[in-house]
């Protein structure tokens, strides 16, 4: 097997039993790196701190994601309009947080006679979005629900401007030297004590 030492030499083609030999007398582990060259290959190293170390690396991965959740607003046929504006505000805030957002009509009884008028609830909140939202899919029935999922728009890059604005140095204006602070004027007589 070829064999690469702990500071990334290569010690060559040697017998795993010599390869062995050299990482006890290291106090290090001899792990198989890559088993399918021809001859396989096995690094002299510290095992538990690598497996330390690619542990941290996805906790550090991990705490970079952003993992997109869908929230649900409901609605109904008969909902007034100050209820139908504040649904869209919630909307919008789920869609600037980066959440993906389920539109939802439960179709009670008699309503299902009805599903135009749902249709045309969530057609209006579509168009009301406008560009501050991708629709993922259109308004859809299933069962007794009509639903729609919208999606935040995509990121756009920020506009030149700004980023030049931000790399300018801002300069402060230089302080004058102090100067010592004036003594008050001595007078020739001494205190008197007393």
């Amino acid at each position: 097997m070829r064999v690469i030492d702990d500071e990334g030499k290569q010690l060559g083609i040697m017998a795993p039993y010599e390869a062995l030999k050299i990482a006890r007398e290291k106090t290090l582990d001899l792990v198989e790196v890559s088993p399918t060259a021809q001859p396989p290959v096995c690094r002299i190293m510290d095992f538990g701190k690598y497996l330390y170390e690619q542990e941290k690396k996805e906790r550090a991965a991990k705490k970079h994601q952003h993992t997109i959740t869908i929230k649900e607003v409901k609605f109904r046929i008969n909902v007034d309009e100050h209820d139908y504006e504040t649904k869209k505000k919630h909307v919008l805030r789920f869609l600037e947080d980066g959440d993906k957002v389920k539109a939802t009509i439960f179709f009670r009884g008699r309503e299902m006679t009805r599903q135009s008028l749902g249709r045309g609830i969530l057609e209006r909140l579509i168009t009301e979005l406008g560009d501050k939202a991708i629709v993922e899919f259109r308004p859809r029935q299933e069962g007794n629900t009509l639903h729609a999922i919208l999606a935040p728009p995509k990121a756009q890059p920020p506009k030149k401007e700004k980023q030049e604005k931000a790399e300018k140095p801002v300069l402060a204006s230089p302080t004058p030297p102090r100067s010592a602070p004036a003594s008050p004027p001595v007078s020739g007589a001494a205190p008197e004590s007393s």
